[in-house]
């Protein structure tokens, strides 16, 4: 695992056109970046482009990024997060249209998959239910279904950095609940 200041040292080298810096910071952060992309889009071979996508982002916008002594990775999780919801917009107003060839293969996962996944949703929902009511919405609607901060501020009829602050308390209280 990189540390931070590694993290750091190569978004700059990056933004100065390094490209060993690039292959490194790729190495240490591809795995991470694609899981968060794969989460929102739920669809492998979209979230190998959007992928790809994030890194042409990082690599022309690095010289953007300053070392203000919070985690690097945050940068680099929210541009993915924030591509992954792009893609996934552009997929709902394009109305869900599916390839001919898609619909003929079965994409299911297998039964022990659905057991495993039915396990994990039983615990995350667990979870879920031990926050205050209405921060499992916003957690539900922002990091499952893509929702804006926006979106969620207006339908939860709360000010925007309220919401912030409930996701970021929401995701704490989800980590510490899933790891216990």
């Amino acid at each position: 695992m990189a540390t931070r200041e590694e993290v750091e040292h190569w978004i700059g080298r990056c933004s100065l056109g390094d490209r060993d810096a690039f292959s490194a910071l790729y190495d240490a952060t591809s795995a991470k970046l694609f899981g968060v992309i794969l989460r929102v889009l739920n669809d492998r071979a979209e979230a190998e482009e959007v992928l790809q996508e994030v890194y042409l982002r990082i690599w022309r916008n690095a010289g953007r990024y300053s070392a203000n002594g919070l985690s690097p990775m945050s940068w680099l999780i929210t541009i993915a997060r924030n591509r992954a919801i792009d893609r996934l917009r552009a997929r709902k107003s394009a109305g869900g249209e599916m390839d001919e060839v898609a619909d003929l293969a079965d994409a299911a996962p297998g039964p022990e998959a659905q057991t495993i996944a039915a396990g994990e949703t039983a615990r995350l929902q667990a979870c879920l239910d031990t926050l205050p009511e209405g921060r499992a919405e916003a957690v539900r609607r922002a990091y499952l279904e893509g929702d804006s901060y926006a979106e969620l501020a207006e339908r939860l009829s709360v000010p925007l950095n309220t919401i912030r602050t409930w996701l970021r308390r929401g995701l704490i209280a989800l980590r510490e609940c899933l790891t216990t």
